[in-house]
């Protein structure tokens, strides 16, 4: 069973900066993509970003401009670097990691809490 472990977390004012980290127990090589989410209070979980096997990314429009997903296959971490973080941005943040194949598979990790404060 793959782990996910996202750390990099916290509290931050706007403007700020912050790196989310997600590492996996086994080689992210195996996936199809790899993606963060986020959920607000009282809001659904949404895409934030996406970075596909091949390398492609893809942002929520919310996140272009400002948020960078990269990955080190090396380290099977995948990164989310969130720059000029706003309010808005507070949220619970999820790493997700699928196959979709001829089995499906959707790895979630447990989440890291980002908080920016006005």
């Amino acid at each position: 069973q793959v782990q996910l472990v996202e750390s990099g977390g916290g509290l931050v004012q706007a403007g700020g900066s912050l790196r989310l980290s997600c590492v996996a127990s086994g080689s992210i090589r195996s996936f199809n993509g790899m993606d963060w989410y986020r959920q607000a209070p009282g809001k659904q979980r949404e895409l934030v970003a996406e970075i596909t096997s091949g390398g492609t990314t893809n942002y929520a429009d919310s996140a272009k401009g400002r948020f960078i997903i990269s990955r080190d296959t090396a380290k099977n971490t995948v990164y989310l670097q969130m720059n000029s973080l706003n309010p808005e941005d507070t949220a619970v943040y999820y790493c997700h990691a699928y196959v979709r194949a001829y089995l499906i598979y959707d790895y979630w990790g447990q989440g890291t809490q980002v908080t920016v404060s006005s």
